[in-house]
């Protein structure tokens, strides 16, 4: 397919996501970004070397941009988010995550004790406000849009703690059923209201649970599909109904069970994070066996390459994703999760480089 030489970012996005060939390969930073520390090493680089700032270069060249509305609910403790879930700062030496210290419903004992919980409620974002969020996000172009997060299983563990709700989806599987339900409402409603106030300006839902580890599974394809898929079927339709794509994303060895066909069944569009060093993950097989009903966002590694490899290795690691998962379109470009410190800024200058320059199609 022949065309332009210069093309929107939404344009791009929009082509590739099509199976289509494009400008050049698309990049994004879905479900990434740079850790604060490894930030500011990379923008003192830019700034020395190219005379420009991290978020400026950023954004002249990464496709994907994220809209949300303003959150105006009722005042939340220090540390807490919608749910109700409390975090806390652990440090990891150069900086710190925040980290679950408090999970609201690990006392549940039945459905009854569900009713008792503060659950959000979409009046709580300001929807209208999503298109000061888009308005800002397209003041230097056109890009395409996305909005998030659609993580089911993810925020009732959050809620319960992991090993409690694996427990139910084993002895108490009614709790467990109710409190995913209750879940997937919200973020149905949630989605719905930001995407009708949208009216086809946002292109992207991002929406995520991390179901597999470096090895396999977290639990197996029968419960994942009895537990958590029927929820996420009932979101990607109402995403769907808006003509916009689910990008879904998890960690690890996807292809070890395999959850991928599942995957597919369960609506989603693209795959993301694409952790290649995880059992059984690889490019090729990825794109043959699934390259014609599923596209790809993610890929090069922030577990292997990025951090631990040279310049050229990571250059060698971008040419390889860009031939094996870009032909006929069906790829986006990008670290398979965020950049962590002490990763050296050569590295990272090296990936978005080589995806600018390199498109053998």
């Amino acid at each position: 397919m022949t065309v332009e030489s210069k093309l929107s970012s939404r344009e791009r996005v929009r082509l590739a996501l099509a199976h289509q060939t494009t400008d050049r390969i698309p990049i994004a930073l879905v479900c990434a970004g740079i850790n604060p520390p490894a930030a500011a090493v990379l923008d003192a680089l830019l700034q020395r070397t190219r005379g420009i700032d991290l978020r400026n270069w950023l954004g002249a060249f990464v496709d994907i941009r994220g809209v949300a509305p303003r959150t105006i609910g009722p005042p939340l403790s220090p540390g807490e988010d919608i749910w109700g879930v409390r975090r806390a700062p652990v440090s990891y030496g150069a900086g710190a995550y925040d980290e679950i210290v408090g999970y609201p419903l690990a006392e549940a004992q039945d459905i009854a004790d569900l009713a008792q919980h503060r659950w959000p409620r979409i009046e709580w974002f300001d929807a209208p406000s999503l298109l000061d969020s888009i308005a800002a996000a397209q003041a230097d172009g056109e890009h395409c849009l996305m909005i998030s997060n659609g993580n089911i299983f993810e925020s009732a563990w959050y809620m319960r703690g992991f090993e409690r709700l694996m427990l139910d989806f084993a002895i108490n599987p009614d709790l467990a059923h109710a409190l995913l339900e209750r879940v997937a409402d919200f973020h149905i409603a949630h989605f719905r209201r930001m995407l009708e106030v949208a009216d086809g300006r946002v292109d992207l839902a991002f929406t995520a649970d991390d179901i597999a580890g470096q090895r396999g599974l977290l639990l197996s394809l029968d419960m994942w599909e009895r537990f958590i898929k029927p929820h996420h079927q009932r979101l990607n339709r109402a995403i769907h109904e808006f003509g916009v794509k689910v990008i879904y994303h998890s960690d690890g060895a996807v292809t070890a069970a395999p959850a991928v066909p599942g995957l597919i069944d369960m609506g989603i569009d693209v795959l993301q994070a694409l952790q290649f060093s995880a059992t059984g993950m690889e490019p090729v097989a990825l794109k043959q066996d699934f390259g014609d009903r599923l596209c790809f966002e993610g890929g090069v590694s922030v577990q292997t390459t990025l951090p631990f490899g040279t310049a050229d290795e990571v250059r060698g690691e971008t040419r390889m994703l860009i031939t094996a998962l870009g032909k006929g379109g069906g790829y986006i470009l990008g670290p398979t999760h965020a950049i962590q410190a002490g990763t050296p800024p050569e590295n990272v200058l090296a990936m978005f480089d080589t995806a600018l320059g390199f498109y053998p199609y």
